[in-house]
């Protein structure tokens, strides 16, 4: 299903913010070695994530799916210059892939990358986040936000991508066991009392949860 027209997309983009040469590179790089160059957040979306960030100002984030390393660099951008970024990815070669780009940053001393299941690695890291983005496989996204929460400071934020998943969260009944994982965990969120949200359809989706 297409959610957002091309041309209505192609515009968006025309009067964004263009990407600097390392988010270009690595664009261009996933886009062509890559088996599964769709799971990069892309310009509009990395550009909404920098200024989400930067309006923040964290000290700590946290990324739970790293991919190829786009997201984290856009996050990378508004964090504070004593700040940190913890990433997470499942995938070894992706993970060296990120850290490869990681390397050329200007923020590579603030990213930390860390290879495993995030189901582990987040309580092992037991830091206060300021926002989280979730981006990593669907059917783990209530578990990952139930993780994640506790240790998101009062007045934090958790940004959860793919919320509409590709449309077909929108059919009745919800098929497919990822779009099922995603609705469930929409419903999880907007019936937490903890939290305040808003769904924006971007791209595939994002939920903006706010911990109050």
């Amino acid at each position: 299903m297409e959610l957002i027209p091309e041309n209505v997309n192609a515009y968006a983009e025309r009067f964004t913010t263009q990407v600097d040469e390392l988010l270009a590179e690595i664009a261009s790089g996933t886009y062509r070695d890559h088996a599964e160059p769709h799971m990069l957040s892309g310009h509009l979306q990395g550009q909404l994530l920098t200024h989400i960030s930067r309006m923040i100002n964290p000290q700590r984030i946290l990324e739970i799916g790293t991919f190829t390393g786009y997201s984290a660099l856009c996050l990378a951008k508004g964090l504070r210059d004593e700040g940190l970024l913890h990433t997470i990815e499942i995938r070894e070669a992706d993970a060296e892939l990120a850290k490869g780009y990681f390397n050329k940053s200007s923020y590579r001393e603030q990213l930390i990358i860390h290879t495993g299941d995030a189901r582990e690695l987040i309580e092992k890291l037991n830091e206060q986040c300021d926002l989280v983005f979730i981006d990593a496989d669907k059917i783990n996204y209530v578990l990952y936000y139930e993780a994640v929460l506790p240790s998101v400071r009062k007045g934090g934020w958790i940004v959860a991508d793919n919320v509409l998943f590709h449309g077909t969260v929108l059919e009745e009944p919800v098929k497919g066991k990822n779009a099922r994982a995603v609705h469930e965990f929409n419903m999880h969120v907007s019936a937490d009392p903890r939290v305040e949200q808003v769904m924006l359809t971007v791209r595939d989706g994002l939920m903006l949860i706010y911990k109050k």
